[in-house]
């Protein structure tokens, strides 16, 4: 599915790994992995979970944030 929603990732030396976070649905995140690819994959599902539920309980979506030229 293609989305258009923001994903972050960073680096977390505290946890230590990489943490995920999806602005448009906070407070719902964030999700991690031990690789960046891991913690994109993670995002990712959480990102279908969270549209599966927004639409199954009628809830409008949030507006996905855009880059201002």
């Amino acid at each position: 599915m293609t989305h258009h929603y923001s994903i972050t990732i960073q680096w977390s030396d505290e946890d230590p790994k990489f943490i995920a976070h999806l602005p448009e649905f906070r407070p719902y995140t964030p999700t991690d992995g031990e690789t960046y690819n891991a913690a994109l994959q993670n995002a990712l599902e959480v990102l279908d979970l969270l549209i599966e539920d927004y639409t199954t309980r009628g809830k409008s979506l949030p507006h996905p944030q855009a880059i201002s030229p």
